[in-house]
């Protein structure tokens, strides 16, 4: 499998908060954060990405689940899942985690690995974000 590498700035462009009164400061969060890929791998950079991603925190921290999809500059599209755990230190909120091919089309259909990745929101509404993984097309699979 080929190894990718890549970068992104973000903007969050929708969130929505629930507070939840389970227990004290517990919160249950959507945002939706969209970005240009930066890579050394060709088929990955430049693809705008899009990714949704669901909160549970308390007191700030705790995990985050979600799905990506990427467009690519061809227009072909890959798209996945992800999870992490999110940590705030010093008013930072940091999220670590994996992802996950689950699908593609046109040169991306069949799409299979994932790795992991790292986002550190700059601001309440730009997040940074860094991934490293492996994939593998459906091309090279039956080649």
């Amino acid at each position: 499998m080929p190894s990718i590498s890549g970068s992104f700035s973000g903007k969050i462009t929708n969130q929505v908060g629930l507070p939840l009164n389970d227990q004290p400061n517990h919160q249950l969060g959507i945002g939706e954060v969209n970005g240009t890929q930066h890579s050394p791998d060709l088929l990955w950079n430049d693809s705008k990405i899009t990714y949704w991603g669901v909160n549970d925190l308390i007191n700030g921290e705790g995990s985050q689940t979600g799905y990506f999809n990427n467009v690519h500059p061809d227009q072909c599209r890959d798209w996945g899942t992800f999870e992490g755990k999110v940590t705030a230190s010093g008013g930072t909120m940091t999220v670590e985690g994996t992802f996950k091919f689950t699908g593609g089309d046109g040169e991306y259909r069949g799409i299979t690995g994932g790795g992991t990745f790292k986002t550190v929101a700059k601001s309440e509404t730009e997040v940074e974000a860094t991934w490293n993984g492996a994939y593998e097309l459906a091309r090279a699979q039956a080649g």
